[in-house]
C-alpha cells in the first residue's frame, strides 16, 4: 500500500476552504425553512499517519437539516480515533460544483462548530482542547444521487472518513 504524507490532508482542507470562499453566499441571514434532512454513517476511515493506538471504527451517525439555500445545522456523534465517544455540533453550507450525469451532483461542503468527546491522555490530541471542547472546521467533497448522498470528509491533517447517507 503507498504511503500518504500527512500534509496532503492540510493542502486538500486549504483547497476545499478556498474554493468554496471563491462562491457567492445568499443573503445573510439564512431562512429558518427545512428543505430536507439528510442521515448519515462512516464507512471507512483513514488515518494519514497510522498510529497503534489508532482506530479506524468510527461508528459515526450524524444527522443534518438543510435550507433551500444550501445552508445547514448538524450533529453528530462517533468514536474518536481512540475509541472514546465524541460529539460534534457544527453549522455549515453547500457549494454546488456541477454534475456528473444527469442526476448525479458534485458539490463541496464546509462545516464548521464544536467537538466535545477528546479527554484524559488524548485531550490534548486535538488543537484548543483546553476545556474538553475544540472548535473544529471539517471540509468535504461529495456526491448526490436522488436520494443518497456520500462525502469524503477531510479532518485537518490527521485522516480522512468516507461517509454515505439518505436525505429525506
Amino acid at each position: 500500500m503507498p504511503r500518504v504524507y500527512p500534509w496532503i490532508g492540510g493542502w486538500v482542507g486549504i483547497w476545499l476552504s478556498a474554493s468554496a470562499s471563491a462562491f457567492s453566499l445568499p443573503d445573510w441571514p439564512p431562512e429558518l425553512e427545512l428543505d430536507h434532512t439528510l442521515v448519515q454513517t462512516s464507512l471507512l476511515t483513514r488515518h494519514f499517519s497510522p498510529d497503534p493506538e489508532h482506530t479506524n471504527q468510527q461508528n459515526l451517525v450524524s444527522i443534518e437539516l438543510h435550507n433551500p439555500d444550501d445552508w445547514l445545522v448538524g450533529a453528530a456523534w462517533f468514536k474518536n480515533s481512540f475509541d472514546q465517544p465524541t460529539w460534534y455540533f457544527y453549522a455549515g453550507r453547500e457549494f454546488p460544483l456541477g454534475q456528473l450525469e444527469d442526476a448525479i451532483n458534485v458539490r463541496a461542503k464546509l462545516t464548521g462548530g464544536l467537538l466535545r468527546g477528546y479527554k484524559g491522555e488524548y485531550r490534548d490530541k486535538i488543537p484548543f482542547n483546553q476545556y474538553g471542547v475544540a472548535p473544529a472546521l471539517l471540509p468535504s467533497i461529495g456526491l448526490q444521487w436522488g436520494p443518497f448522498e456520500s462525502d469524503l470528509i477531510v479532518f485537518g491533517t490527521a485522516g480522512m472518513m468516507i461517509t454515505a447517507g439518505w436525505r429525506f
